[in-house]
């Protein structure tokens, strides 16, 4: 079900342009407008939930079909070659901009932070 009001249910509906990187019958991926990295992408799952807690007790598949969507784009893009990083963010506190469950891939070039 989704969320009339919901930016990232818009994208997917095609309401609102997005350029997109990957798209099969159950999650839609697209570049990020304010990329983070070389390559920056988000990804959703086609059903709207909240964020992943609300993503997990709603239908945990989602989250095998979103990271199944993510390693098929690092693998055709030869992200995997080099490393890349997925993350989500949770809450207001967590950084969660957008209330619609979504992963970050970021790559394509060396990345600061967590140890860099």
């Amino acid at each position: 079900m989704n969320h009339p009001d919901c930016i990232f249910c818009k994208i997917v509906e095609g309401k609102i342009p997005s350029t997109k990187v990957f798209e099969n019958d159950k999650v839609y991926a697209f570049k990020d407008l304010h990329p983070q990295a070389f390559k920056h992408y988000l990804f959703v799952h086609k059903s709207h939930t909240r964020d992943v807690n609300d993503l997990i007790l709603t239908d945990g598949n989602q989250v095998a079909d979103i990271f199944s969507a993510i390693q098929q784009v690092t693998v055709n893009e030869k992200l995997d070659q080099m490393g890349f990083r997925v993350v989500t963010n949770m809450g207001s506190h967590g950084g969660q901009t957008v209330f619609h469950t979504h992963f970050h891939l970021l790559g394509g070039e060396p990345l600061k932070g967590f140890g860099r």
